[in-house]
């Protein structure tokens, strides 16, 4: 049965402005077949969205699903505890409007498990993109120890060209569409540093090679510029945060496309803590705080294609309200919302290699979008609207 949305203020993520007068027509598994303004087409069951803004479904580009942000649940301590808080973040994810995400970096490959139980009707949430567990040196930013009896790790601890090789194979073999590699140090991990260099660039190389004829993306953990420098010579889609990202990358980056991530909100999250956090989180993040905003705002006005991702599941940053926040974020570093917007809907699919069946609304998508009071093109605040409809493949979210 077709069902019509008429009646909308439509933002497709293709048409850069408005639609006014627009009407949506989703079959009944949930495609979009026609979208039009003005006259409108027969069907069985028709939507008046009296006048209301419609845009496509946001797309977070980098959470970790297993995590609890609120830090009350150690929730790396078995896969079963990392499931649990998965299936509740997944859930809290699709409520607040995220239709689709990636996940960059989970334990006990998670995030691949549950997309395989969601493609199956047995799970339900925001598309997911996984990518297993990260790549990482010993020592590294990837260097947890994980399990019940701190007998496994988070990431893949790799020394050589012939082990990164390895680890991307098993990823592969278990079903990640994306490699996560850690190539600098980070604010979150209490041995290194942030502008440490870790993964060599013929590892990275590696990674990026094997990825590649498989089909999957590599996203690059990459805070300190040696890191982004060598992260880029080695032909990563993706920059994650990206913090002492310099003009030169930068430009590199527009004539590659490159996108970068920045995950903006996470460094806030961790200044806006206190001491709910250790010192040393603190006081990395306090050092590079500045910096990191002005570089980002630096990398949009040379046109950088930024990409809404956000850490989510790291402390503070919360499942249901990160994705808006880091589009409010990105804004105040000197984003357009029109920026903002399809660094959450088509430029996020287009990175996720999901662009086919989502990120716009257009004939041939999936039928996943946002019904809000207010125009986001006007004011990006308007997609925080808490009481905004939520339709994933056509069906009201619940």
């Amino acid at each position: 049965m077709a069902t019509l949305y008429k009646n909308c203020n439509l933002f497709d993520a293709v048409n850069e402005k408005i639609q006014g007068n627009a009407w949506l027509l989703v079959d009944d598994q949930g495609i979009i077949t026609k979208t039009g303004t003005g006259k409108t087409p027969q069907a069985e069951k028709v939507v008046d969205l009296q006048g209301q803004y419609v845009m496509p479904g946001l797309i977070n580009a980098h959470t970790h699903i297993m995590l609890d942000p609120t830090l009350k649940v150690q929730a790396d301590s078995t896969e079963t505890a990392a499931t649990v808080q998965a299936l509740h973040n997944l859930r809290t994810l699709l409520k607040s409007g995220v239709t689709a995400i990636r996940d960059c970096g989970a334990v006990f490959d998670v995030d691949i498990q549950l997309m395989k139980l969601m493609q199956q009707g047995l799970v339900d949430g925001p598309e997911i993109v996984p990518s297993g567990r990260p790549m990482s040196i010993v020592g590294g930013h990837g260097d947890f120890t994980v399990g019940q009896d701190h007998d496994q790790n988070w990431g893949h601890l790799v020394n050589s060209k012939a082990e990164m090789r390895q680890a991307v194979r098993e990823e592969f073999k278990h079903g990640a569409k994306n490699i996560k590699v850690m190539a600098t140090g980070g604010v979150m991990s209490p041995t290194d540093r942030v502008d440490d260099t870790e993964l060599s660039l013929e590892e990275l190389q590696t990674a990026v090679s094997e990825a590649h004829s498989k089909h999957m993306t590599v996203a690059s953990h990459a805070q300190g510029n040696r890191g982004i420098e060598l992260s880029l010579q080695a032909g990563v889609d993706s920059i994650e945060h990206g913090i002492f990202l310099d003009e030169a990358q930068a430009d590199f980056m527009v004539e590659h496309n490159v996108c970068l991530v920045p995950t903006l909100n996470a460094s806030q999250c961790i200044a806006d803590a206190g001491d709910l956090v250790p010192d040393y989180m603190q006081k990395k993040n306090s050092q590079i705080i500045k910096t990191f905003y002005k570089n980002v705002g630096m990398a949009i006005k040379k046109g950088v294609k930024v990409v809404v991702g956000t850490d989510a599941g790291t402390p503070l940053s919360m499942f249901d309200r990160s994705t808006t926040r880091e589009m409010d974020l990105l804004v105040k570093a000197g984003a357009t919302t029109l920026q903002a917007l399809l660094g959450a809907t088509r430029y996020a699919a287009e990175l996720l290699q999901i662009a086919d069946h989502c990120g716009s609304l257009t004939a041939g998508k999936e039928a996943n979008f946002l019904v809000l009071q207010n125009n986001p093109l006007a004011d990006v605040t308007a997609v925080n609207q808490v009481d905004k409809q939520v339709y994933q493949r056509g069906q009201l979210v619940k």
